[in-house]
């Protein structure tokens, strides 16, 4: 039997105002320490160098992390033209040094070439893993992995500022976009190089940025408490099924509430609309209150369902959130 986790069984999702320092998962434990939370998980980590919205899921919010992480990811960044950097930010050691001998319209036009479709090849110095290991484990030894070009869209990118060698931009991407990488292209298509100085992230999904709460107001807030009371700390977290919003919703009856919540597949009263392979977000209406139940995948005739009809289409349960006392 595995241990126990320690620590209060608290469900929700903080939306942090990252602060530049220190690594996502050092800001992740603090927040957890200063909740007692028995789990925790954030949703996309940001670099040391970068500050702004670090969703943080607590409890059975974890189970649903990934649909953050898969989230569009809105940036504001300061390019530096002129300087290439090992790792394309400011953290880097200094490899290349040209003279900025272009124009603000041809600096525009090397931006909105990324608009779009494209393929990127990440970082040496990202968090994606290699043999099990992140790509920077290799990359401070003097490794390079080969790394394979992925596929990212740029939505947005609108340069809010320009003044050589400088420029402000704002990027919407889809997930996986490293945006150092993007600056350093952007750099070397100019042909003077470019590093990332400042980054913050102002958005994931729909989450708004009004909703941000930084690192010292919780640790504040923590302080503060009298012992074992944490109404204030928990009134910043914002509903688990925020994270999944973007899914249709599905209500269950108290029938098809037992089936689900004990792994089965259901069949709602509505289900014209189900689509095999889709995934929804279930809930139930007790009494007054409308409580959510997990994320449910649509699948055909399943087997728990001996009587379904050739084609027909249930909800099966993909992640469901078991709450306790």
């Amino acid at each position: 039997m595995g241990r126990r986790r320690k620590g209060r069984s608290i469900n929700g999702i903080l939306l942090l105002n990252k602060p530049t320092g220190g690594s996502s998962n050092q800001i992740l434990q603090k927040v957890r320490w200063c909740y007692k939370a028995a789990k925790a998980g954030h949703t996309g980590a940001l670099d040391p160098l970068a500050s702004g919205m670090l969703p943080i899921c607590l409890g059975e919010a974890t189970k649903f992390s990934q649909f953050l992480l898969d989230a569009d990811k809105t940036y504001e960044v300061t390019m530096h033209l002129g300087v290439r950097t090992t790792t394309s930010d400011a953290d880097g050691e200094v490899v290349e040094e040209k003279p900025v001998n272009v124009s603000e319209d041809e600096v525009r036009s090397a931006c909105l070439a990324f608009l779009g479709q494209s393929k990127q090849i990440p970082s040496m110095f990202s968090a994606l893993k290699h043999q099990g290991k992140p790509l920077y484990h290799y990359a401070r030894q003097g490794i390079t992995v080969e790394r394979e070009a992925r596929d990212i869209t740029i939505f947005e990118l609108e340069i809010t500022r320009m003044a050589l060698p400088d420029v402000d931009m704002r990027v919407r991407c889809s997930k996986g976009t490293y945006i150092r990488s993007l600056v350093d292209d952007i750099g070397q298509q100019l042909g003077c190089g470019g590093y990332v100085t400042r980054l913050h992230r102002t958005e994931v999904a729909d989450y708004p940025a009004g909703k941000m709460v930084s690192l010292d107001d919780v640790i504040a807030m923590q302080e503060a408490l009298d012992e074992g009371e944490f109404d204030t700390l928990d009134q910043l977290l914002l509903p688990m099924d925020t994270a999944v919003l973007s899914l249709p919703e599905i209500l269950l009856d108290s029938q098809q509430y037992a089936r689900f919540e004990h792994g089965q597949s259901v069949r709602p009263d509505s289900p014209a609309s189900l689509v095999a392979g889709e995934q929804y977000r279930v809930y139930i209406r007790q009494d007054d209150e409308v409580l959510f139940l997990g994320v449910g995948e649509g699948v055909v005739s399943p087997k728990d369902q001996p009587r379904a009809d050739a084609g027909e289409v249930f909800v099966s349960p993909k992640r469901r959130v078991v709450y306790t006392d």
